[in-house]
């Protein structure tokens, strides 16, 4: 821990952070491979992202407080920009995820919604868990809180089409729900109707697909039979990801020496890329970074005695955690290809800014508790 002016700076996550940048920044650069020339220097540019977040993390560390008092104001100026989004936004691979800012570059308002859906819900379920006895009618009310506040993005997102910002949606609230004060019953409840619906779902998919497309559209069928595609091993991506990890051995084939193209290998395939670069030691490595950092976020969760401040970190690890084994599994064919990115390693100006604002709030987080035990 390093202390300035009355601030206490949590210096592992710091050191996370700067390995994590190191690993990037190195990783994309290799990417870079096989992309056109038109994109730039994505690792430059990824340097910049992290140099700027940074920089948010130094403006949170700087703020009195952190009451969470305008999260509402946040919340909905990102329900405003995923409607604009639908509206004005630029189609690129068939989804209008991205906002085009003239000077700027893209912007992709789903992934901050990820970080402010987080502190809401947060703040609304500690609310109602501090404020009111745990009764029948105080959870059904906090449940129909929690359900309208992911209702809004929820739906647009999925217009976008952006499926994988959805399921992570869903994956940050039963996180924080879990560890609330909810009875246990409820979880029950909602699995019981998960299943239903989902069975529904998959048996109008796969025996009537006429009634299928007739209520849910060509567009939806389309795209779950894409996501479906990962079973057979099909595809110029996952044929390649699998050739480029499995051919690289101990030490891997070396830094640059990539040996496939497929496409966004730097983004949602870059482990891959790494993988490829550095083989199966570089890849138990990185994992394992990975995994202490997730752990450190946990250990320090259990030492937070605000609730708002617990429900967060929470939240974060859920989202974090997920897209992790997402990421990778998909990258190794053993689950769906879903478009997700690798936290803190995959290019993307708002991904990392996003995920470093969360941390920057976490960081703030540990300054201000008077509890931490060493």
């Amino acid at each position: 821990m390093l202390r300035i002016n009355k601030v206490s700076i949590n210096l592992n996550i710091l050191i996370f952070l700067i390995l994590f940048m190191i690993i990037s920044t190195i990783t994309i650069n290799s990417s870079m491979l096989y992309l056109p020339k038109y994109l730039g220097n994505l690792a430059f540019k990824q340097t910049l992202w992290y140099i700027l977040g940074f920089f948010i993390i130094g403006i949170i560390m700087l703020l009195p407080n952190t009451d969470y008092k305008y999260h509402y104001f946040f919340y909905f100026l990102n329900i405003l920009l995923l409607f604009i989004l639908l509206i004005i936004g630029t189609p690129i691979n068939g989804s209008r995820c991205w906002l085009i800012l003239p000077g700027i570059g893209s912007v992709q308002p789903s992934e901050f919604m990820k970080i402010f859906l987080i502190i809401t819900l947060s703040n609304i379920i500690s609310n109602c868990n501090t404020k009111n006895k745990i009764t029948l009618k105080n959870e059904l009310i906090m449940l129909l809180k929690v359900f309208l506040i992911i209702l809004l993005p929820t739906v647009l997102t999925f217009l976008e089409p952006d499926t994988g910002a959805v399921i992570i949606y869903f994956i940050i609230t039963l996180c924080i729900l879990f560890i609330s004060p909810l009875r246990k019953r409820w979880f029950i409840i909602l699995l019981i109707i998960i299943f239903l619906l989902f069975s529904i779902f998959l048996y109008l998919y796969f025996l009537k697909q006429d009634l299928f497309i007739n209520i849910f559209g060509t567009n939806l069928f389309y795209r779950i039979d894409r996501l479906l595609d990962w079973k057979n091993g099909t595809g110029m991506q996952l044929e390649n990801s699998l050739t480029s990890i499995g051919s690289s051995g101990t030490i891997g084939h070396g830094y640059m020496k990539t040996p496939l193209y497929f496409p966004e290998s730097g983004t949602d395939f870059i482990f891959a890329v790494y993988a490829s670069n550095f083989g199966l030691i570089g890849s138990i490595v990185l994992i394992l970074l990975l995994l202490a950092f997730d752990l450190y976020l946990i250990n320090l969760s259990k030492k937070i005695n605000n609730t708002t401040d617990k429900y967060i970190i929470i939240g974060t690890i859920g989202m974090i955690v997920y897209q992790q084994i997402q990421n990778i599994g998909m990258t190794l064919g053993i689950l769906p290809i879903t478009g997700i990115t690798l936290p803190f390693i995959s290019y993307g100006g708002s991904s990392l800014i996003s995920y470093l604002l969360i941390i920057g709030i976490i960081l703030k987080i540990y300054s201000n508790s008077k509890k931490i035990i060493n």
